[in-house]
């Protein structure tokens, strides 16, 4: 029993993964030996359920916007108007400044991270077992238990810290501000790994939270998928899986919030010229 509980949670913790193998042949994991594809692989089944739930959150506003109406709203474009105006408040409270693309940005994050995570509450076995029945070996359809989809937007929101504190600071003062702070100016270069290491510590955090908080709710539905053994234990087990699901909801919205307003806050902090330590 243990061994197969073990092949069942390494299953459901494996992407489906392609890439080269160390013979030089391409195709998907595991290579001939289970050896290591290396950084150019790619996780596809992560990729392609990123771009799904992308192109259902396009679908779903492109949506309520053609059927808006200036009478009485929809469902849909009530939800839409709603859920616009909560993210315009929240971005108008943290970022004072004048951006037009820090509020979309902002929205887009929110669900789109949203989106990815609700899949966390389709049962463990529904779409794997589909998968492998259409012959597909491997099929993990979060895609923020992936710590490539998670750092990868990490990274993306980071690339545009750098160029908005660039553009707003020039290169002068963004090099100064990572010198001459918080210590005195004769102490640049500790300023300099201190700031350094305080700039690099953000995408990590964004990153790594969003990965870990999922991850670890992912494996809970899966151990308590593994007591679906007995009708006794089967009973419990959907007990279980029902509360935890209840709360996982709540883990869902609040990891997606966290991600939207830390990287509204980084931002501001990039437009923000004059830094006060």
């Amino acid at each position: 029993m243990a061994a197969n509980s073990g092949e069942y949670i390494r299953h459901h913790l494996t992407n489906l993964t392609y890439g080269r193998c160390p013979d030089g042949t391409w195709g998907f994991a595991p290579c001939e030996g289970d050896a290591s594809m290396g950084f150019m692989s790619i996780n596809v089944d992560s990729m392609a359920w990123s771009i799904a739930l992308g192109v259902v959150f396009c679908a779903l506003f492109g949506l309520a916007a053609r059927r808006a109406t200036a009478g009485v709203p929809g469902g849909l474009q009530n939800a839409v108007e709603m859920l616009v105006e909560f993210i315009d408040d929240t971005v108008k409270s943290i970022f004072n400044h004048t951006n037009g693309l820090i509020a979309p940005l902002a929205l887009t994050i929110f669900v789109w991270v949203f989106l990815m995570n609700l899949m966390d509450l389709v049962p463990v076995d529904w779409l794997p077992k589909l998968a492998e029945v259409l012959g597909v070996p491997y099929m993990k359809v979060v895609p923020t238990t992936d710590p490539n989809i998670t750092m990868g937007m990490a990274l993306a929101v980071f690339a545009l810290i750098l160029f908005f504190s660039f553009k707003q600071k020039g290169a002068g003062g963004f090099l100064a501000e990572l010198s001459f702070h918080p210590f005195p100016k004769f102490l640049a270069p500790v300023n300099f790994i201190l700031e350094g290491v305080t700039l690099l510590a953000k995408p990590l955090s964004l990153g790594l939270r969003l990965f870990g908080n999922l991850y670890a709710g992912e494996m809970i539905f899966i151990l308590i998928a593994l007591m679906y053994t007995g009708w006794v234990l089967g009973v419990f087990g959907g007990v279980l899986q029902w509360a935890w699901a209840v709360f996982h909801v709540l883990i869902i919205v609040l990891q997606a919030f966290i991600f939207a307003v830390l990287t509204v806050v980084y931002l501001a902090q990039a437009h923000d010229v004059e830094e006060e330590h």
